[in-house]
């Protein structure tokens, strides 16, 4: 998928918006530019959630950005649960799905950077996850992907 062509749409079509008038069309493209640049893995500027006329309808696309930003996977799926409804009628319900993996790879890095080593059912309860094998899978995969560098030892059970 092309995210950067579609962040640097959203940001030209924000530019060229009327910054007084066309508060819907301005609300709804900065919803879509929060969510792609979330997947781009940024975090966007506190000063987009502030902006006056933005700020209320943007609220719940913080709370987003805040689970995403700290690796909080309990925290994006309150996030999903509470605004859920707002995100399908926002259109943004599918590509805000796909931030799972961000969260979680904020996380991994996260977890890499506090341990030296930790075991993969440690890894699965800071997570959330269901078992330790999911979480050696998704370790596996952030290493094979360069978000962190570390290395698993099976036999002895840590990363």
């Amino acid at each position: 998928l092309e995210y950067s062509d579609a962040h640097k749409h959203l940001v030209q079509a924000l530019r060229k918006a009327p910054q007084t008038a066309a508060v819907g069309f301005r609300q709804t493209v900065q919803k879509l530019a929060i969510v792609v640049e979330l997947l781009l893995g940024d975090i966007p500027e506190r000063a987009i959630f502030r902006q006056a006329p933005l700020s209320k309808s943007l609220a719940p696309y913080f709370q987003l950005t805040q689970a995403v930003r700290l690796g909080n996977l309990q925290r994006f799926g309150e996030v999903l649960e509470n605004f859920g409804p707002q995100f399908r009628s926002d259109h943004t319900f599918t590509l805000i799905l796909r931030l799972r993996q961000n969260v979680i790879k904020t996380a991994i890095r996260s977890i890499g950077l506090s341990y030296s080593r930790i075991s993969p059912k440690d890894i699965a309860r800071k997570l959330g996850l269901d078992s330790a094998e999911d979480a050696e899978f998704i370790v596996a995969k952030a290493i094979r992907d360069g978000v962190i560098e570390a290395t698993l030892d099976p036999e002895k059970g840590y990363m």
